[in-house]
């Protein structure tokens, strides 16, 4: 883990944690409209992919694609979003959305689209728990 390494304080509120891989945390948003997870490299001061060390830049495309590939598994989207932006969260995260025909924001962006919804509690938990069996935890 990098040295000074904290999870930006934004990221912890709207999110619970899947799992930990070699180089990223893994987040689940309390978003019930999407199934979305987010990446985290525990690197401090970093807000680019293109920031990291070689090793760390290859060792993240390998976990976005482990993750994604859990996450379609789980849910069965019609499409995979996948981005990194940081304009208002500067920390380095990458997005990883279940998109569907007809949710919330379709076919829209997600981010800035209405107001969250809440996961029940038991259902939070189950799907956390799915994806954390499916990404080796």
């Amino acid at each position: 883990m990098g040295t000074g390494f904290a999870l930006d304080a934004r990221l912890a509120a709207d999110t619970v944690a899947v799992a930990d891989l070699p180089l990223c945390s893994v987040l689940l948003m309390k978003d019930a409209r999407f199934p979305w997870l987010i990446l985290v490299p525990r690197r401090a001061g970093v807000s680019e992919i293109l920031d990291l060390a070689a090793a760390d830049h290859a060792q993240l495309w390998a976990e976005i694609t482990q993750t994604a590939a859990a996450l379609r598994a789980e849910t069965q989207p019609l499409k995979l979003n996948i981005g990194a932006l940081g304009n208002i969260v500067r920390q380095l995260h990458v997005h990883i959305v279940a998109r569907f025909d007809g949710d919330a924001a379709w076919p829209g962006p997600v981010w800035g689209s209405g107001t969250a919804l809440s996961y029940d509690a038991p259902g939070l938990e189950a799907l956390r728990a799915r994806l954390a069996e499916r990404l080796g935890g």
